[in-house]
């Protein structure tokens, strides 16, 4: 029964020790965590700061980069500009050079030339004072702060292991405590009861006796513990951290004054070249005041004066004599030009295309998006080819779509393999280039179709050519394109401006400027037609020899295609001239030579 009163009673005792209450030391104790705490945080800010301040070099670095790869650039482009106008050595080039605009003009030239090297000095310094050090100081300055926080880390876990290491002794120390006093209470009660042998009570107090000096040796060990702690926390607060975060700051305050530095040496590179850019400039201005128009002018008047005499008057002819005209020894005509021309033959005279003269060129070449420039067969096979050029692209980017489907089902039933989500990206990419391109395709679509649209139907071709089919002549399709050969028999590679299609010409647009002619060309019959034909698309003829048309105009034919892509015809007994073949539908009378029907 005793027992069990004991046994009882040291239940009853634990439970009031897990009542715990806080002690003014836990209290302490729990003050020095979040100051720990607090600390942890700090360097966690810091670290933030310090690592902005590094994306903000590397960010001025990057703009000081982009600055002088600007400056090469503009000054490759000025040097390039210099280069294409430089005189050419050739005869005309030296005469030029002759007057002073023209050697004002290659002075300021030779100055840019000057200038745009000024440029380059500007970009070499930048690299080599600005971007070289920057990259280096970057590397340092990583370098420096990786090591102030790995002191710092290194530091704040020492603390908290010595930290651990208190709380672990005082834990034990108070165990050791409760444990002796359970047993002291222990013995106590086995003394007092007269029932208890004497060997109970002798083993009761050795245990209490053991207990309590184990507690003595847990109380020196926390208390050698906790000195150490102090002195530990001691040193860390008041020396430790203090000189890392002195550290960190004087890092910091290099990185902005080098900073500083840079933008100082930023604004000096550029003003030290400002003397030689000035003096370039003052070069240009010096060569611009140097400019004599009125020694220019006498130049060119003595270059060119033919100094012939000035013809004397013209002597009365008098045709109502019997008698041989005389020419006066100063008329300006002679008897081969006197011959008069019968009026009834006064006539626009053609003189269409010279050998190494004028030659009327067919340009294909650049033009607008939607090649409104060119004739409309070869509009519309440029724009079916661009159509069938983005269409591959289409496929080519399905087909890499595809694959990438096909991978990031792989990565879905493989998870090792790979990451289904890193796929997802490029996927993206792809749909968007696909809607782009399917978008080009609809918009050059539609630019074909309105092509298609003001062709002639081939229903429609026949029927207007039905008369002369009946009579077995035959149909050629003649299409303006590259290298076509010109009427004088020389061949182009470009199609000239003025065989542009445009839809909104005016039909009575007529060259104003006559053409010029030759002896060769002189040519006082009238070629006979041979035909008809009727403008399919409007064409504006500025060029020697040709002659404008408005779309469905019906005009004569007088000279057929002789299979360079041109056909002359006539309008009226004044006005004639070629135009292409491919924009006129050509019906030739039957017995004419060699008739065909060009549509």
């Amino acid at each position: 029964m005793d027992n069990a009163l004991s046994v009882k009673a040291e239940k009853e005792e634990e439970q009031k020790e897990e009542e715990h209450t806080v002690t003014p030391f836990e209290e302490n104790l729990q003050m020095l965590l979040q100051l720990k705490m607090t600390s942890a945080d700090q360097f966690d800010n810091l670290e933030k700061h310090t690592q902005w301040g590094i994306e903000f070099v590397e960010k001025y670095t990057k703009f000081v980069k982009e600055r002088s790869e600007i400056e090469v650039s503009y000054a490759k482009q000025i040097r390039n500009l210099s280069k294409k106008y430089q005189p050419k050595k050739n005869s005309r080039e030296e005469e030029e050079s002759k007057y002073t605009f023209c050697r004002a003009f290659f002075t300021t030239l030779n100055e840019l030339n000057d200038y745009a090297g000024q440029h380059e000095v500007i970009a070499e310094n930048l690299t080599s004072q600005i971007i070289t050090e920057l990259m280096r100081y970057l590397q340092e300055l990583k370098t420096e702060r990786k090591s102030h926080f790995q002191d710092g880390r290194k530091a704040q876990q020492y603390i908290e292991s010595s930290w651990k290491q208190l709380e672990s002794s005082k834990r034990r120390f108070e165990r050791d405590c409760k444990e002796a006093d359970r047993a002291q209470q222990y013995f106590e009660r086995m003394d007092a009861d007269i029932n208890v042998t004497k060997a109970d009570v002798e083993k009761a107090r050795q245990q209490a006796q053991m207990r309590h000096q184990m507690a003595s040796d847990s109380k020196s060990e926390y208390s050698s513990y906790l000195q150490k702690f102090n002195q530990e926390q001691n040193d860390h607060y008041y020396t430790i951290i203090p000189n890392i975060f002195q550290k960190l700051q004087d890092m910091e305050e290099k990185r902005i004054e080098r900073i500083g530095v840079c933008m100082k040496t930023f604004a000096e590179v550029d003003r030290q070249v400002l003397p030689i850019v000035g003096k370039c400039l003052d070069g240009m201005t010096t060569a611009a005041e140097l400019i004599e128009a009125k020694t220019d002018s006498k130049q060119v008047v003595e270059a060119y004066k033919s100094g012939f005499e000035p013809p004397g008057d013209v002597e009365f002819e008098d045709y109502g004599q019997a008698m041989k005209r005389t020419v006066s020894e100063n008329s300006l005509s002679n008897s081969k030009d006197s011959k008069e021309k019968p009026a009834g033959k006064s006539k626009t005279k053609l003189w269409p295309f010279i050998k190494n003269k004028n030659k009327l060129s067919l340009k294909l070449g650049s033009g607008p998006e939607d090649f409104s420039h060119l004739p409309p067969e070869q509009r519309r096979k440029k724009l079916q080819g661009k159509i069938d050029d983005l269409n591959k692209d289409i496929h080519k980017e399905m087909d890499q779509r595809d694959a990438l489907t096909k991978m990031k089902d792989v990565y879905l039933k493989n998870p090792q393999m790979g990451d289904p989500a890193s796929v997802d990206p490029r996927l993206s990419e792809i749909a968007q280039n696909i809607d782009k391109l399917q978008a080009e395709v609809q918009k050059f679509e539609g630019w074909l179709a309105e092509v298609e649209e003001r062709m002639p139907s081939k229903s429609d071709t026949h029927r207007r050519s039905g008369l002369y089919e009946a009579q077995s002549t035959t149909t050629v399709t003649n299409n303006c394109a590259q290298d076509r050969e010109s009427p004088d028999g020389s061949y182009t590679e470009e199609q000239n401006s003025e065989t542009q299609v445009k839809a909104n010409i005016n039909p009575t647009t007529i060259p104003t400027t006559a053409p010029d002619f030759d002896e060769d060309f002189d040519d006082d019959d009238t070629l006979p037609t041979i035909g008809t034909c009727k403008a399919l698309y409007p064409f504006e003829g500025h060029n020697e020899g040709t002659i404008a048309v408005a779309e469905g105009e019906l005009l004569y034919v007088i000279e057929d295609d002789k299979g360079d892509g041109w056909t002359r015809v006539r309008r009226n007994e004044e006005e004639e001239g070629y135009v292409p073949t491919s924009y006129i539908e050509v019906n030739l009378e039957p017995n004419a030579k060699g008739a065909m029907t060009y549509i």
